[in-house]
């Protein structure tokens, strides 16, 4: 007797979708800049407020952002992460531009 459970299968003949990389591992991306290597990750927000360090002005609890880590800090990379800060995704952008 067949299955009554939808497949979950591609149609036949329907196009190939490419992988979502910023989907699969979870908004994690790196960024090269002039200042150094970057982890960036999109967060769609928590139950805390925090301190844009670029316009000096809180990202309300819920809101997305950004949360940026730098790879190549001294320590290496989990010294980094111990030292990662939550920017708007705008002023992350912006200070890309300023480099």
């Amino acid at each position: 007797m067949p299955s009554r459970r939808p497949s979950r299968k591609r149609p036949w003949g329907a196009e190939h979708q490419p992988l979502d990389m910023d989907r699969a591992l979870g908004g994690i991306r790196h960024e090269s800049a002039d200042d150094g290597e970057w982890t960036v990750r999109r967060v769609t927000g928590g139950d805390k407020a925090y301190t844009c360090p670029a316009c000096r002005q809180t990202i309300p609890p819920g809101t997305p952002h950004v949360v940026a880590w730098q790879r190549d800090a001294w320590g290496g990379e989990a010294a980094g992460l111990e030292d990662r800060r939550h920017w708007h995704a705008s002023c992350w952008q912006r200070r890309r531009r300023l480099l």
